[in-house]
């Protein structure tokens, strides 16, 4: 089936760019490698967030603020390692006129072992799996899990190796849109009860782009809203604004493919994932119209104690 390409563990505002919505066979993780970026400065103190006189924010500040908020995202995404949770996973189906005609979920027990995040199915409709449906989902993390622990000293080392080149990766795009943008401070907004900053980003006329995949940019609106606290994404809204032609005759995204996401506050320490939404209206080859419309939500988070270890699938116990 159809989906978006996103890397899930880098949410932040690198989602900003092109690869949310690169269209491919499977939803992929990974990027390629990318030479090391400037070290980007300490996010322990905030950012000059005041416009001008017409409401608009400098490109100094959009970079500032952007490297910040990216550097806490990657630390995010190293503590949610520390973290199991629930992850519930819907899909619409659309008839031609683009009407949800059906629904169907899925629910997963998510846990990161051995530097990878490892799913369990438990649940399809709402409805808990039969015992032989179970079994099936505990023998294939068992199959993972016994790879993972197996991995050599020398794969596991490339694994940790491309892990860092992605991060960097990321820190390589949050410079490219605030490049690619003009972005304009909207006010304030609360959101859980905390105060926010909204900035709404436009493409920036006669921008040219530095990365590859960076042409596609100018395609796509976006407006994030910033926990003025904490300097961490609360929301974020992108949209594209024309039809983008993907390869020679691959796809053609349509004008109105959007994608939301949210983050929440968990234990006064991380911000993680809370819901993501997507709605796409593809054309494949010129001959296939495909419409995409998911609705993931993230709940239930629980922090691993310092003194547990995983002995098997489905069971954790104390030292």
């Amino acid at each position: 089936m159809l989906e978006i390409m996103f890397t899930m563990r880098k949410r932040g505002l690198a989602l900003l760019v092109v690869a949310t919505f690169s269209i491919v066979g499977a939803r992929a993780f990974g990027q390629k490698k990318q030479a090391t970026p400037e070290t980007p400065p300490s996010a322990t103190s905030p950012p000059d967030l005041k416009p001008d006189a017409n409401g608009n924010l400098s490109q100094e500040q959009m970079q500032q603020l952007f490297r910040v908020v990216a550097e806490k995202d990657i630390e995010n995404d190293k503590r949610l390692r520390d973290y199991t949770y629930i992850e519930r996973d819907e899909e619409h189906k659309l008839d031609g006129k683009g009407a949800v005609k059906s629904t169907e979920s899925e629910t997963f027990e998510v846990v990161e072992i051995y530097g990878k995040p490892m799913r369990r199915r438990i649940a399809k409709d709402d409805q808990p799996l039969s015992g032989k449906e179970a079994a099936k989902e505990e023998e294939k993390l068992q199959k993972a899990l016994d790879k993972r622990k197996n991995e050599s000293d020398d794969d596991r080392g490339k694994r940790e190796e491309k892990e860092e080149n992605e991060q960097e990766e990321n820190r390589k795009w949050v410079r490219e849109v605030a490049d690619a943008y003009n972005f304009r401070l909207i006010g304030t907004e609360q959101i859980d009860g905390r105060d926010n900053w909204e900035i709404q980003g436009e493409p920036r006329p006669g921008y040219h782009p530095q990365l590859k995949d960076a042409k596609y940019l100018p395609y796509f609106r976006g407006r994030v809203w910033i926990d003025k606290r904490d300097l961490q994404l609360t929301k974020m809204g992108v949209e594209c604004i024309d039809t983008l032609a993907i390869g020679l005759v691959v796809a053609r995204l349509h004008k109105g493919s959007r994608l939301i996401v949210e983050q929440t506050r968990v234990n006064d320490e991380v911000w993680l994932p809370k819901h993501e939404a997507v709605k796409l209206s593809v054309r494949i080859a010129l001959f296939k119209n495909v419409n995409i419309d998911e609705d993931d939500t993230f709940r239930d988070y629980k922090k691993f104690r310092s003194s547990t270890r995983i002995v098997g699938v489905g069971e954790v116990k104390e030292k």
